[in-house]
């Protein structure tokens, strides 16, 4: 019997940068989300498809497809990251008080031991919050607040 074999289809980035840019531009950015989105895009530009490019940086495979989609329309700039540093925005899980103890609770170790990690974060927000908070967020938090 006849089996088709599915190849997934790959993304083409527009060449605003070269493969060596891309490359520079998320080992050198200062800011862990810009640095996820050109980590993504390098590695769709080695032809990985946007699938297992997102899952390998930990985005949501919807909102990588939106990172590819803006860099193809805008270039550069569309990977900016928007969001006022230092301030939470109206997206923010936690007020400035929260990120306070949130900064003070990093500097001993975690209730389970161990060390600090995304989901350990994550899970530490959402028992200050009371809402559920993907693993990706106490990843953000733990960049954001330098840990």
């Amino acid at each position: 019997m006849f089996q088709s074999l599915i190849v997934p289809r790959r993304v083409q980035l527009l060449p605003h940068l070269t493969a060596k840019e891309l490359k520079d531009r998320y080992q050198q950015a200062q800011d862990p989300i810009e640095a996820r989105r050109w980590h993504l895009l390098y590695l769709v530009n080695q032809q990985w498809t946007v699938k297992q490019a997102a899952e390998s940086v930990g985005l949501n495979y919807d909102y990588a497809k939106e990172i590819v989609r803006r860099y193809n329309q805008n270039g550069e700039s569309g990977i900016k990251n928007r969001s006022q540093r230092g301030k939470p925005s109206p997206r923010s899980l936690l007020t400035l008080t929260q990120q306070q103890e949130l900064q003070q609770a990093l500097c001993s170790a975690p209730p389970e031991g161990g060390r600090w990690t995304g989901p350990k974060v994550a899970r530490w927000i959402a028992d200050k919050t009371g809402k559920q908070v993907w693993n990706q967020r106490g990843w953000d938090y733990l960049q954001r607040l330098k840990h």
